[in-house]
């Protein structure tokens, strides 16, 4: 009877062990897919730190449409900044921008062949409307051509770290639209890139050039107003106020749509003095329906709420703060031997609500600034930078960020002055070093006869 037990349970065993290799245990869901975004690729990010809250096949790379604006934004407001262009500088418009420009079944404002108009007027109506004629119009403003300003699209990509991209054109729109005048890559071609590269750029172009915001957040406005050309431009952006998808906080960025890019937006918010981006790629309806204009905002909304409600910018390091077993620094030739060293500045994190405790800090000191025997050497001026302080998640999990090698870090630095001492205290000091040399071994040996 014994036996007959022992086997059934043997047996019962081997069915499961057999019915957990048939059937593996799913593992539990990840921790980014807690908002079931519906789009091709998404990532949501801190605007100040480029700390990534959510993301959604980030490094898949996909066609960005007219998102390509931001980077012909950036371009022009560099340009602007170098003193290479002016706002009210006037260009005269070419065979190429007219007929693009006259094509009112893509985002235009048209453009008379004889007309002169300013940059400002053409930048608006980019940022605003997402005028194609208008973008390239800027284009061959800032460097001659399309095509010239093409190579300039992709060399100040790679300036800024982003990674997957190819820019073909100004605008974001297929090749084949532009009547085959396109001046890079393959007739049905168009720009690419990942959701975090899209990320990246958007938050370069909002460190940099933050006034970018004075135009993106503009709903609506006339392009040549009073004159026989006045058109109405509303913003493609429709989460702004006033628009039909208005959310609060909304003030960029930058939509797209192209039949292989699908329905894609760049959007930042900010309230309370947290500033959010979002990026969604290729948006889909419900349950992965055919994407439409309200999909892009829709899928914002819900990383927007995410972000507002579960995010707050937090101090996880203080001002002049030490850290324990950090607190000093020997310092050698000078008047004293050692320096108080605290952080410059304070240290801000964006953490979700009540995980501040799950932070901890990590002291880097420069090593090039010490010597053999890990001394700092005098004079020692206060302010002086001795290295830094980050941080990191105590239970060693990676904080994300928009580059894999960027952190979040503040100085730590010299709190007071160290002089150098003068030569007799130095001599003194020598003297005394060596009868202390001497003394120390005279002990030894002593201590060796007993």
């Amino acid at each position: 009877m014994k036996k007959y037990f022992s086997r059934k349970k043997i047996a019962g065993l081997l069915a499961l062990i057999l019915l957990l290799n048939l059937f593996p245990v799913l593992p539990k869901a990840n921790a980014e897919d807690v908002l079931n975004v519906n789009a091709s690729a998404a990532i949501l990010v801190d605007a100040e730190t480029g700390k990534v809250l959510y993301a959604k096949n980030p490094d898949e790379v996909l066609g960005i449409a007219s998102m390509t604006k931001m980077m012909t934004e950036y371009l022009l407001l560099e340009a602007i900044k170098e003193g290479r262009v002016k706002w009210d500088q006037e260009y005269a418009v070419s065979d190429y921008v007219y007929k693009i420009s006259q094509d009112r079944d893509l985002s235009n404002v048209p453009l008379r062949a004889d007309g002169t108009y300013s940059i400002k007027e053409l930048f608006e109506a980019m940022t605003i409307y997402s005028a194609n004629g208008a973008t390239i119009a800027i284009a061959e403003t800032i460097a001659g051509s399309e095509s010239s300003f093409v190579k300039m699209m992709n060399q100040k990509a790679e300036e800024l770290g982003l990674k997957d991209y190819k820019f073909v054109n100004a605008t974001g729109l297929n090749n084949h639209d532009l009547k085959g005048m396109h001046v890079a890559g393959d007739p049905e071609e168009e720009n690419i890139m990942s959701a975090r590269a899209t990320a990246k750029l958007a938050y370069h172009l909002l460190k940099d050039y933050p006034e970018v915001l004075n135009t993106t957040s503009i709903p609506k406005k006339k392009f040549r107003e009073g004159t026989d050309d006045e058109i109405n431009m509303e913003n493609w952006n429709w989460m702004l106020p006033g628009l039909v998808f208005k959310y609060d906080g909304v003030d960029g960025l930058k939509t797209g749509t192209t039949d292989f890019a699908g329905y894609c937006f760049t959007g930042t918010a900010k309230r309370n003095g947290d500033r959010y981006i979002t990026v969604v790629m290729n948006a889909k309806g419900e349950g992965g329906a055919e994407g439409t204009y309200k999909s892009r905002f829709d899928e914002t909304k819900k990383m927007f709420n995410y972000a507002f409600s579960n995010f707050s910018t937090k101090e996880v390091v203080k001002k002049h703060a030490q850290v324990k077993n950090y607190e000093t620094l020997p310092v050698v030739k000078g008047k004293d031997k050692e320096v108080k060293i605290y952080t410059k500045d304070a240290l801000d994190l964006v953490v979700k609500n009540g995980e501040k405790q799950n932070y901890k800090t990590k002291v880097i000191i420069d090593k090039k600034l010490l010597n053999e025997d890990g001394e700092l050497t005098a004079p020692v001026k206060k302010g002086d930078k001795v290295g830094y302080i980050t941080v990191a998640a105590k239970d060693g999990a990676d904080i994300q960020f928009l580059d894999a090698k960027d952190t979040v870090k503040v100085d730590l630095v010299a709190a007071e002055d160290v002089e150098r001492a003068n030569w007799f205290v130095l001599a003194m000091r020598g003297i005394g070093g060596f009868f202390a040399d001497i003394w120390n071994g005279i002990s030894s040996t002593v201590k060796g006869w007993f």
